[in-house]
């Protein structure tokens, strides 16, 4: 079948946006006067979780911090503050587009194919991205969006994809699903996408063994991407 449509996550793939969420969660955390500091390590561990409500619950759950019980009342609250930090973050232009996005978008663009959104992150953390690191109507370029906070389950879960399948109007065969992360590939399979990962810097461990190509990168012109062999041989040339 002709090729209709290629389907990205955010996150870590459109952009290489995980410490600034941890950076905006920490701040939110002080300003909310819980003595709560996730460090690098800890957030990969947390990453695990899609989402993140869920991810502050997981984290009292799992580590029982200080003022466990008041977070816990006040997780709505916490992550409406966590957003608009992280969305104020991305305004001031701190973010930029990985290595061969903009290009692909771009080509796709000219050749008609359509381009669509499949993330766990929320409407205004996409629009918060696109239009301060791609482009004014960045949003404007993509026919299909399933975020989120639109469907009952999120990754691994494959209801974002199948929200972007049914709003672009394709069969799962004519669709090209880009992820950078086990959980993303989880759910692009759920829904019957053949998946191409670039990991990111919270990812590079995972298991992208159900993905159908895994590259360091979407390459620029001058500069291909490498492609990668596997989860256990990350940053390695295939020859």
């Amino acid at each position: 079948m002709q090729l209709e449509a290629l389907i990205f996550d955010v996150d870590g793939t459109l952009a290489e946006t995980e410490e600034l969420h941890r950076q905006a969660f920490n701040e939110t955390f002080a300003r909310f006067g819980l003595d709560w500091s996730w460090s690098r390590e800890l957030y990969r561990d947390l990453l695990k979780v899609t989402g993140g409500k869920e991810r502050i619950r997981h984290y009292v759950d799992g580590w029982q911090p200080n003022g466990s019980a008041e977070a816990l009342a006040r997780v709505a609250e916490l992550h409406v503050e966590k957003t608009r930090r992280y969305t104020d973050l991305v305004a001031e232009g701190a973010l930029a587009a990985r290595p061969g996005v903009l290009r692909l978008l771009h080509d796709a663009r000219a050749a008609g194919i359509k381009l669509a959104i499949a993330t766990t992150t929320s409407l205004a953390n996409i629009e918060a991205l696109l239009k301060a690191s791609f482009a004014p109507d960045a949003l404007s370029w993509f026919a299909a969006i399933g975020a989120g906070d639109m469907v009952p389950a999120k990754k691994p879960a494959p209801d974002v994809y199948n929200l972007a399948l049914k709003q672009l109007g394709c069969d799962p065969s004519t669709c090209i699903a880009f992820e950078d992360s086990e959980n993303g590939v989880r759910s692009a399979r759920a829904a019957r996408l053949p998946v191409v990962v670039t990991p990111s810097v919270y990812t590079d461990g995972d298991n992208f063994s159900d993905a159908a190509l895994v590259l360091s990168d979407l390459g620029e012109e001058g500069k291909p991407s490498r492609q990668l062999a596997g989860p256990k041989l990350i940053g390695q040339i295939v020859t």
